[in-house]
């Protein structure tokens, strides 16, 4: 798995330690999950090129070293992608967002899109925000979704992921570069990620 990157940072561990405590309620599920989805950020664009810009500073004008906002698109995948892209907003409030909604049939473990809104990705960097890749149907289905849209390049930043999906996801998109936080033990006889953290978007948004 050359294109996946797991980001070893004590943080981090942190961070994932909070979110498998069923104790963390909502809003601070969604906190940690955002301030994750910044991490990954950081370093999946840690070798960006940057350009200059004219600024006013308090001595005048200059041109300082900035990244061109609007060449990134952010996709999460709902409904437990949300809170990555409000962290990840506040890093680039200028970049525009696409959505994707996919459900997974909990008898197949097949995935399905009922709801996409993603713009023309022509000369734009798409990144793609899902907390979670288990069996990798719906990442692998998302990816695809975005392809069509050409993209210059894509970027999937992911919370948790069990080996199986990464593998799965890693052999089909070769030139994906894929960011993850923390790769469990595998997979349960359900399709959920061991030990993992629950199913995010229901934590997330206080549901059942």
């Amino acid at each position: 798995m050359e294109n996946v990157f797991h980001i070893k940072h004590p943080v981090l561990q942190h961070l994932v330690t909070k979110l498998r405590d069923i104790n963390t309620k909502g809003y601070f599920f969604r906190k940690y999950i955002g301030d994750i989805g910044i991490f990954l950020l950081k370093e999946a664009l840690k070798d960006e090129s940057l350009s200059k810009t004219s600024i006013d500073t308090w001595i005048g004008p200059g041109e300082f070293p900035v990244l061109e906002e609007e060449k990134y698109v952010f996709i999460p995948i709902l409904r437990a992608g949300l809170p990555m892209l409000e962290g990840v907003s506040q890093i680039f409030p200028k970049a525009k967002a696409g959505f994707l909604a996919l459900k997974r049939d909990e008898n197949t473990l097949k995935s399905h899109l009922y709801y996409e809104r993603v713009p023309n990705l022509t000369g734009h960097t798409a990144i793609i925000l899902d907390p979670m890749v288990a069996t990798g149907g719906s990442l692998d289905y998302a990816l695809r979704v975005v392809k069509e849209k050409n993209p210059e390049k894509i970027i999937s930043l992911n919370v948790i992921g069990a080996p199986q999906g990464l593998e799965k996801v890693s052999q089909n998109h070769r030139d994906v570069r894929i960011y993850i936080a923390q790769i469990d033990k595998g997979l349960n006889d359900r399709g959920f990620i061991i030990p993992g953290i629950g199913d995010a978007g229901d934590r997330a948004f206080n549901t059942d």
